[in-house]
């Protein structure tokens, strides 16, 4: 398999597009692409500040490392859950995080697609929120509280991830937060809610995520148009070093199996995904979904300050029995 630039050995094969690239080429690629779906919809500027969640898996890490490279003001954000058991998952995830940003991978110029120079790109900042020591309990154990044992933690992990991410990326003056989620992640959650035609969730699954009020950040998925194994092999050509698990506790969840049979249809049919998607954008955008997603009020929460729909206190809160939190 050779590059179609260079004819070179190629380093992936994109079937989808009928294109094989080398690595410095699929590099620029990468680049370029990502700076098309931050332009196309209208994600940030180079003036905003955003705020990158980071997991020290290879999407989050890969997307940090890109918008460093494009020029943009990119700080990371980093929540330690405290999933220590039976593996240390989050003590290696943020070993990771850590090593790439002392690594100075995303400093070095590698090719002509770097748009800017090392002496001007914005140097990172680390934001680190461990869920124990500020709230007194890892997510594991305020999962086992709230569901009695039963179930896996995914529901506290979620809400408190969407919590603090956005409290974060408020206090600190980030305009936007920017997550690595790929197309396999966006598509799989489509397929979920287009089977159980949950048409709220549709209505509401885009790039963007606008902050509809005060307190609220504007949310964006550069990302969103690489399949999976697009990301992993720009974190291979990159030398990211990543975690390579997944959380224990995702393992054999709903998610994961229908990746697994939309797979299987891209296997057969390349390009199947990225079809599905893209037409999902453009029913969504023409309004299809429109009537599905009603105003609904926010207001403050009682006692931590955050937007909420919830009378009192916000979900957060009553999970996590907030009663007083320092503003």
């Amino acid at each position: 398999m050779r590059c179609k630039k260079c004819n070179t050995d190629a380093v992936i094969n994109m079937r989808h597009h009928r294109l094989a690239l080398c690595g410095t080429h699929y590099d620029e690629w990468v680049l370029a692409q990502t700076d098309r779906a931050i332009e196309k919809y209208k994600m940030f500027t180079h003036d905003e500040r955003i705020l990158v969640a980071v997991s020290g898996g290879k999407d989050s890490l890969s997307l940090w490392d890109a918008l460093l490279r494009l020029g943009y003001q990119a700080d990371g954000l980093y929540i330690g859950l405290g999933i220590n058991d039976p593996e240390p998952y989050s003590d290696v995830s943020l070993e990771k995080t850590r090593a790439f940003v002392a690594s100075d991978v995303w400093r070095v110029p590698t090719t002509e697609s770097d748009v800017t120079s090392p002496g001007t790109r914005h140097t990172p900042l680390l934001h680190v929120v461990d869920i124990e020591q500020t709230y007194g309990k890892t997510i594991p154990q305020i999962a086992r509280e709230k569901a009695r044992g039963q179930g896996r933690p995914c529901a506290a992990c979620g809400l408190t991830k969407r919590y603090v991410m956005n409290r974060i990326a408020h206090d600190k003056g980030y305009a936007v937060l920017a997550t690595g989620h790929n197309l396999d992640d966006e598509v799989a959650v489509l397929f979920q809610n287009t089977m159980r035609w949950q048409t709220g969730y549709l209505a509401r699954q885009a790039p963007v995520l606008p902050a509809s009020r005060e307190g609220l950040t504007r949310k964006v998925k550069p990302f969103v148009r690489f399949y999976e194994r697009e990301t992993a092999t720009y974190a291979l050509v990159r030398g990211i070093d990543y975690i390579y698990d997944e959380c224990p506790h995702a393992v054999g969840n709903l998610t994961n199996f229908y990746k697994t049979l939309l797979n299987q249809l891209e296997t057969e049919s390349p390009g199947s995904k990225l079809a599905y998607y893209l037409e999902f954008l453009r029913a969504r955008s023409e309004g299809l979904f429109e009537k599905f997603n009603p105003t609904t009020e926010l207001h403050d929460c009682e006692v931590c300050g955050q937007p909420t729909t919830a009378p009192g206190r916000c979900a957060f809160c009553r999970m996590w029995d907030v009663s007083a939190l320092v503003q």
